[in-house]
């Protein structure tokens, strides 16, 4: 809260918070929203929100004028969603896409109700109908695990089956690309689209991207496929979004509006906000409203990632089948090695475990590309003589979430490595393309 000078100075100058304001500090000036100082902050510092969406604190020692710009409600009527445009349902899982911010601690809170979106995104209204926010969890993404997974897929399975044209779900980014894997498998028979959507900077800077991804994750909803897939920021600045299939996306940079990328393949579509849709991959399936979804849920959490690099040790693999695992993802350098020779081989380890029915397959950890198990001589050795199954191009984190499906279904590894090999939801593609690179 702010201190009994700043108080009377805002109150005689007709000074709300949340009003934009001009404050002018020696010989400087500042333009901005006008926020609430937080209980721990300097009562004698000035908040203001800048249209970069950065804050900046001016002590009010400084200041030699404060001037309303802008009067702003800060109970804005709430407005309303046209029920002639596409029905969508949100399932909300956490992140900041969709909250709001609250003027009263200077942070940033959920929406409860469709109509509160519109209050930051009013364009939502032109391409969507929002009937309902549904909120199974609220986590950091980092924190999800297989069950989070579960519970997202049946409450889509619930929308999916209804007349709702289609589903956006809000997602941290960090996870992003290993819930909509997971989708692609639980989800069987889909009949329209699942679009899972975040946001790379906050909803109440300046720069946020979770606007755009929002409106143009509506556009996709609609859309005449029925696939899941990530829709986000297609370049660095707010002209379209990409579409890219669930099984096949990967998030390629930490903080980049355009971090998701398709690995291996296009994208299926180019997204405009102003409901214009460029299909750029004719591979998907299209939607059947008739149809019902299925929930196919089955799975093995006993499975894992692991990385092989040089001087890696092989016993990890010993440890965590002593703790019960059954499956292994090896991320391997290359055309797809392991440590072959020398005291660190990883060949006994694995050749053992295999034998003991332990699933041991491979992906690339150059991402790009597919495992080549035949162009070296320790490939043969990996995968002829110890047993371990090549996963053409499939994504390690997809083949992961796979892994755990499969295991789900069957004990049998004859059965598994026909599974992982068969392809469900594009996980793979028959032929690597040039255009599937760095798109």
């Amino acid at each position: 809260m702010y201190s009994v000078t700043l108080e009377k100075l805002l109150k005689a100058k007709g000074i709300n918070i949340g009003d934009k304001v001009s404050v002018k500090v020696k010989d400087r000036k500042f333009e901005g929203m006008l926020m609430p100082q937080t209980d721990s902050g300097d009562g004698d510092k000035l908040v203001i929100k800048m249209d970069s969406g950065y804050n900046v604190g001016l002590s009010v020692a400084n200041l030699e004028r404060v001037e309303t710009v802008k009067k702003v409600s800060v109970t804005p009527a709430i407005p309303k969603f046209d029920p002639s445009k596409p029905a969508i349902s949100i399932i909300s899982t956490g992140g900041t896409i969709t909250s709001k911010v609250n003027y009263t601690t200077g942070g940033v809170t959920t929406v409860e109700k469709p109509e509160e979106i519109l209050q930051t995104i009013p364009e939502l209204a032109k391409v969507a109908n929002i009937r309902s926010i549904d909120r199974p969890f609220a986590k950091m993404s980092e924190d999800m695990n297989y069950a989070d997974w579960i519970e997202t897929a049946s409450a889509v399975a619930k929308k999916l089956n209804s007349d709702d044209r289609g589903v956006i779900i809000t997602h941290g980014t960090d996870s992003l690309h290993f819930t909509a894997a997971a989708l692609s498998f639980f989800l069987r028979n889909l009949n329209k689209p699942v679009v899972l959507v975040g946001s790379q900077r906050s909803i109440d800077r300046g720069s946020s991207d979770a606007a755009m991804n929002l409106v143009c994750g509506a556009v996709m909803a609609s859309a005449n496929i029925a696939e899941v897939g990530i829709c986000m920021h297609g370049s660095v600045s707010d002209d379209y979004c990409i579409f890219s299939r669930g099984t096949k996306v990967r998030k390629m940079h930490t903080s980049r509006r355009d971090a998701f990328k398709p690995i291996n393949e296009s994208a299926l579509a180019k997204v405009w906000p102003d409901g214009g849709i460029e299909i750029t991959n004719g591979n998907h399936k299209v939607r059947n409203d008739s149809m019902n979804v299925e929930l196919d849920l089955a799975f093995e959490p006993k499975v894992a990632i692991l990385k092989a690099y040089p001087g890696s040790d092989p016993s990890i693999i010993d440890h965590l089948v002593y703790r019960g695992y059954r499956g292994f993802i090896i991320e391997a350098s290359g055309l797809g090695h392991v440590p072959t020779n020398g005291p660190r081989s990883w060949i006994p380890t694995i050749k053992k475990h295999v034998k003991d029915g332990i699933f041991i397959g491979c992906a690339a950890q150059t991402i790009f590309g597919r495992i080549n198990p035949d162009v070296y001589t320790n490939l043969r050795v990996l995968y002829r003589e110890a047993g371990a199954v090549p996963l053409e191009d499939m994504l390690a984190e997809t083949a992961y979430v796979k892994l755990g499906w499969v295991l789900g279904h069957t004990k049998d590894m004859a059965e598994a490595r026909k599974m992982m090999l068969t392809n469900y939801a594009g996980e793979m593609t028959q032929r690597s393309k040039e255009d599937g690179y760095l798109e």
